[in-house]
Protein backbone atom coordinates (compact mmCIF):
# COMPACT_ATOMS: atom_id res chain seq x y z
CA UNK A 1 0.00 0.00 0.00
CA UNK A 2 2.88 2.18 -0.96
CA UNK A 3 1.48 5.24 -2.53
CA UNK A 4 3.64 6.99 -5.00
CA UNK A 5 5.80 10.09 -4.86
CA UNK A 6 4.14 13.01 -6.54
CA UNK A 7 0.67 11.71 -6.49
CA UNK A 8 -0.66 13.29 -3.56
CA UNK A 9 -2.11 16.66 -3.02
CA UNK A 10 -0.33 19.12 -0.69
CA UNK A 11 -3.34 19.46 1.88
CA UNK A 12 -3.13 15.50 1.89
CA UNK A 13 0.62 15.35 2.21
CA UNK A 14 0.33 17.99 5.40
CA UNK A 15 -2.29 16.40 6.81
CA UNK A 16 -0.46 12.85 6.86
CA UNK A 17 2.91 14.25 7.70
CA UNK A 18 1.09 16.07 10.86
CA UNK A 19 -0.61 12.94 11.85
CA UNK A 20 2.41 10.10 12.07
CA UNK A 21 4.87 13.08 13.85
CA UNK A 22 1.35 12.72 16.53
CA UNK A 23 1.92 9.21 16.04
CA UNK A 24 5.08 8.46 16.51
CA UNK A 25 5.48 11.32 18.92
CA UNK A 26 3.14 9.22 21.44
CA UNK A 27 4.55 6.03 20.26
CA UNK A 28 8.06 7.38 21.60
CA UNK A 29 6.93 8.63 24.85
CA UNK A 30 5.28 4.86 25.98
CA UNK A 31 9.13 3.16 24.10
CA UNK A 32 11.34 2.16 26.67
CA UNK A 33 14.66 0.18 26.84
CA UNK A 34 13.13 -3.17 27.12
CA UNK A 35 11.12 -2.71 23.86
CA UNK A 36 13.38 -1.77 21.79
CA UNK A 37 14.70 -5.10 20.37
CA UNK A 38 10.70 -5.86 20.21
CA UNK A 39 10.15 -2.82 17.86
CA UNK A 40 13.68 -3.91 15.69
CA UNK A 41 12.33 -7.15 15.13
CA UNK A 42 9.07 -6.17 14.04
CA UNK A 43 10.33 -3.34 11.71
CA UNK A 44 12.10 -5.92 10.12
CA UNK A 45 9.12 -8.12 9.89
CA UNK A 46 7.98 -5.34 8.02
CA UNK A 47 10.03 -4.16 5.65
CA UNK A 48 10.79 -7.52 4.36
CA UNK A 49 7.29 -8.94 3.79
CA UNK A 50 6.55 -5.71 1.93
CA UNK A 51 9.10 -5.90 -0.23
CA UNK A 52 7.73 -8.10 -2.36
CA UNK A 53 4.20 -5.72 -4.04
CA UNK A 54 2.35 -5.54 -7.29
CA UNK A 55 1.62 -2.02 -8.72
CA UNK A 56 -1.82 -1.07 -8.89
CA UNK A 57 -2.28 2.53 -10.15
CA UNK A 58 -0.69 5.02 -7.91
CA UNK A 59 -0.35 2.00 -4.74
CA UNK A 60 0.39 -1.41 -4.84
CA UNK A 61 -0.35 -4.95 -3.45
CA UNK A 62 1.82 -6.53 -0.66
CA UNK A 63 1.75 -7.95 3.25
CA UNK A 64 2.09 -5.27 5.77
CA UNK A 65 1.77 -7.12 9.07
CA UNK A 66 0.77 -4.32 10.67
CA UNK A 67 -1.90 -6.29 12.78
CA UNK A 68 0.23 -8.40 14.54
CA UNK A 69 2.59 -4.83 14.78
CA UNK A 70 0.32 -3.44 16.44
CA UNK A 71 -1.10 -5.91 18.94
CA UNK A 72 2.51 -6.28 20.13
CA UNK A 73 3.22 -2.68 19.87
CA UNK A 74 0.44 -0.66 20.21
CA UNK A 75 1.38 2.96 19.35
CA UNK A 76 5.48 1.75 19.34
CA UNK A 77 4.45 0.52 15.41
CA UNK A 78 4.63 4.01 14.51
CA UNK A 79 7.91 4.45 15.05
CA UNK A 80 8.40 0.68 13.73
CA UNK A 81 6.86 1.64 10.25
CA UNK A 82 8.30 4.85 9.83
CA UNK A 83 12.00 3.12 10.39
CA UNK A 84 11.02 0.51 7.88
CA UNK A 85 9.28 2.64 5.38
CA UNK A 86 12.14 5.14 5.54
CA UNK A 87 14.98 1.95 4.59
CA UNK A 88 12.13 1.31 1.78
CA UNK A 89 12.11 4.33 0.44
CA UNK A 90 15.85 5.37 0.50
CA UNK A 91 17.14 1.98 -0.45
CA UNK A 92 14.32 0.74 -3.03
CA UNK A 93 12.35 4.06 -3.59
CA UNK A 94 9.15 2.30 -2.67
CA UNK A 95 7.03 4.77 -1.42
CA UNK A 96 9.23 7.66 -1.15
CA UNK A 97 10.22 10.13 1.05
CA UNK A 98 7.43 13.08 0.84
CA UNK A 99 4.89 10.56 1.25
CA UNK A 100 6.24 8.95 4.51
CA UNK A 101 3.64 10.70 6.73
CA UNK A 102 0.83 9.59 4.44
CA UNK A 103 2.12 5.72 3.87
CA UNK A 104 3.02 5.53 7.88
CA UNK A 105 -0.36 7.11 9.02
CA UNK A 106 -2.02 4.75 6.55
CA UNK A 107 -0.47 1.48 7.69
CA UNK A 108 0.56 2.23 11.67
CA UNK A 109 -2.80 4.03 12.11
CA UNK A 110 -4.87 0.21 11.55
CA UNK A 111 -2.58 -1.39 13.76
CA UNK A 112 -3.50 1.22 16.80
CA UNK A 113 -6.79 0.55 16.29
CA UNK A 114 -7.04 -3.40 15.96
CA UNK A 115 -5.06 -2.93 19.31
CA UNK A 116 -7.52 -1.78 20.92
CA UNK A 117 -10.26 -3.22 19.30
CA UNK A 118 -9.04 -7.03 19.87
CA UNK A 119 -6.39 -7.02 22.38
CA UNK A 120 -8.44 -7.43 25.27
CA UNK A 121 -9.88 -10.27 23.01
CA UNK A 122 -6.87 -12.38 21.71
CA UNK A 123 -5.41 -12.31 25.79
CA UNK A 124 -8.62 -14.25 26.62
CA UNK A 125 -7.85 -17.84 28.43
CA UNK A 126 -10.76 -19.44 25.83
CA UNK A 127 -9.09 -20.47 23.03
CA UNK A 128 -11.86 -19.95 20.33
CA UNK A 129 -12.09 -16.34 21.41
CA UNK A 130 -8.52 -15.20 21.46
CA UNK A 131 -8.08 -17.01 17.84
CA UNK A 132 -10.91 -15.46 16.21
CA UNK A 133 -9.91 -11.96 17.41
CA UNK A 134 -6.27 -12.51 16.02
CA UNK A 135 -7.66 -13.55 12.42
CA UNK A 136 -10.13 -10.58 13.19
CA UNK A 137 -6.90 -8.03 14.24
CA UNK A 138 -5.31 -9.11 10.98
CA UNK A 139 -8.28 -8.70 8.70
CA UNK A 140 -9.06 -5.67 9.52
CA UNK A 141 -6.01 -4.03 9.87
CA UNK A 142 -5.21 -4.22 6.40
CA UNK A 143 -8.99 -3.61 5.67
CA UNK A 144 -8.59 -0.03 7.66
CA UNK A 145 -5.13 0.31 5.54
CA UNK A 146 -7.03 0.10 2.28
CA UNK A 147 -9.69 2.10 3.04
CA UNK A 148 -7.27 4.62 4.61
CA UNK A 149 -5.28 4.73 0.95
CA UNK A 150 -8.33 4.75 -0.87
CA UNK A 151 -9.56 7.96 1.27
CA UNK A 152 -6.35 9.56 0.72
CA UNK A 153 -6.35 9.05 -3.10
CA UNK A 154 -10.04 10.21 -3.17
CA UNK A 155 -9.55 13.51 -1.35
CA UNK A 156 -6.35 14.27 -3.29
CA UNK A 157 -8.41 14.02 -6.75
CA UNK A 158 -12.25 12.69 -6.99
CA UNK A 159 -10.76 11.08 -10.71
CA UNK A 160 -8.87 8.46 -8.40
CA UNK A 161 -11.94 6.65 -6.99
CA UNK A 162 -11.91 4.06 -9.48
CA UNK A 163 -8.59 3.07 -8.61
CA UNK A 164 -9.27 3.75 -4.70
CA UNK A 165 -12.02 1.01 -5.07
CA UNK A 166 -9.56 -1.61 -6.95
CA UNK A 167 -7.25 -1.06 -4.22
CA UNK A 168 -9.64 -1.95 -1.37
CA UNK A 169 -10.95 -4.75 -3.67
CA UNK A 170 -7.58 -6.01 -4.47
CA UNK A 171 -6.63 -6.40 -0.73
CA UNK A 172 -9.52 -8.99 0.20
CA UNK A 173 -7.09 -11.83 -0.32
CA UNK A 174 -4.27 -10.14 1.40
CA UNK A 175 -6.92 -9.73 4.24
CA UNK A 176 -7.30 -13.36 4.58
CA UNK A 177 -3.74 -14.26 4.29
CA UNK A 178 -2.88 -12.08 6.95
CA UNK A 179 -5.85 -13.04 9.32
CA UNK A 180 -4.54 -16.50 8.94
CA UNK A 181 -0.40 -15.43 9.66
CA UNK A 182 -1.95 -13.19 12.74
CA UNK A 183 -4.01 -16.14 14.12
CA UNK A 184 -1.18 -18.28 14.00
CA UNK A 185 1.09 -15.59 15.35
CA UNK A 186 -0.61 -15.41 18.62
CA UNK A 187 -1.51 -19.06 18.75
CA UNK A 188 2.37 -19.38 18.87
CA UNK A 189 2.86 -16.88 20.98
CA UNK A 190 0.65 -18.37 23.73
CA UNK A 191 2.19 -21.06 23.65
CA UNK A 192 5.88 -20.27 23.84
CA UNK A 193 6.25 -16.41 24.75
CA UNK A 194 2.92 -15.34 25.96
CA UNK A 195 4.00 -12.51 28.35
CA UNK A 196 4.62 -10.27 24.67
CA UNK A 197 0.81 -10.57 24.54
CA UNK A 198 0.92 -8.80 27.83
CA UNK A 199 1.97 -5.67 26.32
CA UNK A 200 -1.94 -5.09 25.81
CA UNK A 201 -2.07 -4.06 29.62
CA UNK A 202 1.31 -2.68 30.01
CA UNK A 203 3.54 -0.23 28.85
CA UNK A 204 2.66 -0.14 25.36
CA UNK A 205 -1.05 1.00 26.30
Amino acid sequence: MHISEGVMSAPVLITGAALAAAGISVGLKKMDSDKIPEVAVLSSVFFVASLIHVPIGPSSVHLIINGINGLLLGWLCFPSILVALTLQAILFQFGGITVLGVNTVNMALPGVICYYLFGRLVSRERRIVSLVAAFSCGFFAVLFSGILVALSLVFTEESFMPVAKLIVLAHMPVMIIEGIITLFCVAFLKRVKPELLGGIYGKGS
